[in-house]
């Protein structure tokens, strides 16, 4: 089945931010979500340790510590139910690992963990993921968004053959 069309989706990303902006007042990303879960979960667990380190008190709520209504979690969960939706719309769904014919099952899932740990410790250290940063940061005309953007498509492009490699 035929991919969708890039410039209707990218027309649909377009709507969602501008719908975000003026529903919820803030623009998308995602690290703010996690960094929600994380907080939540250390003052269910550590209270004391919580109140005596002020990065987690941006991420808890007075009332209840924890802000399982937080507009990020809403988002993330729209994610991943979207892209569920998407995919069996589209007739893509399927419970398998893509790989390469000379790298396998157990190769793409470790590549995959540190791909996604390396992502959101740059994340962390880029203080917004890449939506967050590409996206909403753009759209503000944000010039370390645009010096982000312009780093992550050159490191793609410079990643690119060595990537194909391991496909083939």
């Amino acid at each position: 089945m035929p991919f969708r069309n890039p410039y209707l989706i990218g027309i649909g990303i377009g709507v969602v931010l501008l719908l975000a902006f003026l529903l919820a007042g803030r623009g998308l990303g995602a690290t703010g979500a996690y960094s929600t879960l994380v907080a939540g979960s250390v003052a269910a667990v550590a209270p004391d340790h919580v109140e005596a380190k002020a990065p987690y008190q941006a991420f808890l709520n007075e009332q209840s510590n924890f802000q399982l209504d937080d507009w990020l979690l809403v988002e993330i969960a729209g994610v991943l139910i979207g892209g569920l939706i998407s995919a069996v719309w589209s007739g893509r769904f399927s419970l398998s690992i893509d790989k390469g014919a000379s790298f396998g099952a157990s190769h793409r899932l470790t590549y995959a963990a540190c791909g996604g740990l390396l992502m959101g410790l740059g994340a962390k250290l880029a203080r917004g993921c890449t939506s967050g940063q590409g996206l909403t940061g753009g759209a503000m005309f944000s010039t370390g968004a645009w010096l982000f953007i312009a780093c992550a498509f050159a490191a793609a492009f410079l990643a690119a053959p060595w990537v194909r490699k391991q496909w083939i």
